[in-house]
């Protein structure tokens, strides 16, 4: 585990060092190519998470309409579908990571935000990138399911009836902040320091947590803890339910994303503090 180790003066140092805060705003981010290069992958990887994921949402329908000749116990079901959410995070993640992060989330970008692990110029081409990539996966399903995507809710997040707007918003703060919190611990330096293998295995936990906050609150808000992935199927299937709610499904995520930080950086980290420092100071 992490421990303290004796210097050369015989001064006590950590075994692991936390990164510096990043700068709020870092201009001469705009003049490399390696922002660029993250902003394409982050395109690419939520457009291949929504062509996936609704897909399967559509097949479902599709296999359980039992007025279509389907069968009712048919399909993937509400597992299947949580799976393909949580597979497609794991895969995702683990492809991108090195190169962007692997956010494939405006919740998850604006939470490392606030903890200052990106800059404000990276999560807003991010947050841009993220959603015309959602646009574009759930354009190519309506594309290549034209027959079926209108008919069976062009996989859009919209609050389930007999549920309350509160309950969805509270559904869609604590489903974001399991899956932010799980990010934030499976990226932390000091247990990377403390256990060599969590750097690989990090994409894990991550898809995993999608994975258990679909299986809880499908029934809820079909789950959006994604922002891109609502406003991609919004946009695409362009109906008047999906859109009356969507406002559920930014303001949750990002409140629980926001939650998380605070819980991870001022709470467990001492971190945190320099964040606030970071930020005291750039204003």
């Amino acid at each position: 585990m992490a421990k303290d180790v004796e210097g050369a003066e015989g001064v006590t140092a950590r075994d692991y060092e936390d990164p510096p805060p990043t700068p709020f705003f870092d201009a001469e981010e705009l003049t490399k190519w390696s922002l660029y290069r993250a902003v394409i992958a982050e395109f690419v990887a939520t457009l291949l998470f929504l062509y996936v994921t609704v897909l399967t949402v559509i097949g479902y329908k599709i296999s359980s309409d039992t007025k279509a000749g389907g069968d009712e116990c048919g399909g993937v079901g509400i597992l299947g579908i949580s799976w393909a959410f949580g597979g497609m995070i794991f895969i995702l993640v683990y492809c991108t990571a090195g190169i962007s992060g692997g956010h494939i989330n405006p919740a998850v970008t604006f939470g490392l935000f606030l903890a200052r692990k990106v800059s404000l110029v990276r999560a807003v081409l991010y947050i841009v990138a993220q959603c015309l990539g959602a646009i574009c996966g759930v354009g190519f399903v309506k594309a290549f399911q034209s027959a079926y995507y209108v008919r069976y809710g062009g996989g859009a997040n919209s609050l389930a009836d007999g549920y309350s707007t509160g309950t969805g918003l509270a559904a869609e703060i604590i489903g974001t902040f399991v899956l932010v919190y799980t990010v934030f611990s499976a990226t932390d330096p000091k247990r990377n320091a403390r256990d060599s293998h969590v750097p690989v295995l990090a994409p894990l936990p991550i898809g995993f947590a999608v994975f258990m906050v679909h299986l809880a609150t499908i029934p809820i808000t079909g789950t959006g803890i994604n922002p891109a992935r609502s406003f991609g199927a919004a946009v695409i299937y362009n109906e008047s339910k999906p859109w009356d709610d969507h406002w559920i499904f930014w303001v949750g995520p990002f409140i629980g994303a926001a939650i998380a930080a605070f819980y991870h950086q001022f709470v467990l980290r001492a971190s945190g503090s320099k964040s606030l420092g970071s930020f005291r100071s750039a204003a």
